[in-house]
């Protein structure tokens, strides 16, 4: 279970930034007094647009960033005073994710493994699986740099699903992917979901969230507007779908449509 309470997370502007921004303000909020739950054995989707305050979220979450306010748990654990225990429960995977060009996907496999001390065995275990699920054994002992945008991106998710986490946290799952990649990367979050993992996905691909999500959280400017089941936040905001139901929350609660108003 990840429990986010009421956190916010400023970011302080340098002078450098500020002239960049050609802004006088100090600071900006990415995420402001945000609380959700997401209970074993669902998906939980973020939902909202670039900016919306997605991102940050989740890197609070998997404790590369700390709140400024608030707390976050996982499985009860702290991700601030518990912060290793609680990477070695998830994995987070992201479209900022690199991995080393001159390498191949069999050595770097290996590598996360060993990082991780995972007994040899297990690891030639969990690279068989992962590599025929997503059929990347051809490409093994290729360099990172001859593979597709696709083929790395499936590959990432092997390597950071190595240690079979209980909790999954997918940020943008299928940005960047063609058609049939981003089918497969769908699909495997749902068989993971059969396993009872507990997912977290960010996502601004209305589609993306009809199929996945259990339950969606609908951010906007940093802020939660609404959260329910897709039933019900069709029913709240009388919409025929989910891209109907997000614009009318968007319209009603951005900073950005109240600027145009005026």
């Amino acid at each position: 279970m990840i429990q986010v309470n009421n956190i916010t997370k400023i970011y302080k502007y340098s002078l450098k930034m500020k002239r960049e921004l050609n802004t006088k303000e100090t600071h900006r909020k990415a995420v402001e007094k945000l609380s959700f739950t997401v209970k074993d054995g669902e998906i939980f989707g973020l939902l909202g647009t670039n900016g919306a305050g997605k991102t940050t979220t989740l890197r609070c979450i998997a404790t590369l960033l700390k709140p400024t306010e608030g707390d976050i748990t996982v499985n009860g654990l702290d991700t601030v005073k518990d912060a290793a225990k609680v990477r070695e429960r998830l994995s987070l995977l992201t479209n900022d994710v690199r991995l080393d060009p001159q390498f191949t996907p069999d050595y770097l496999f290996d590598f996360f493994g060993h990082m991780r001390e995972i007994p040899d065995d297990i690891i030639a275990a969990r690279k068989e699986e992962l590599f025929r699920y997503f059929d990347v054994n051809r490409y093994a002992d290729k360099k990172i740099e001859e593979l597709s945008t696709g083929t790395r991106q499936k590959i990432s998710l092997a390597i950071s699903m190595i240690h079979d986490p209980d909790i999954v946290i997918f940020d943008e799952p299928t940005t960047g992917l063609d058609i049939i990649t981003a089918s497969s990367v769908l699909d495997y979050l749902l068989d993971l979901k059969k396993k009872g993992k507990t997912i977290l996905i960010s996502t601004h691909i209305m589609s993306e969230a009809e199929k996945l999500c259990d339950r969606i959280a609908v951010l906007v400017d940093g802020r939660k507007v609404a959260q329910g089941t897709l039933p019900e936040l069709l029913e709240e905001t009388e919409a025929d779908n989910l891209e109907g139901a997000f614009f009318k929350y968007f319209r009603d609660n951005s900073k950005e449509v109240e600027r145009w108003r005026l």
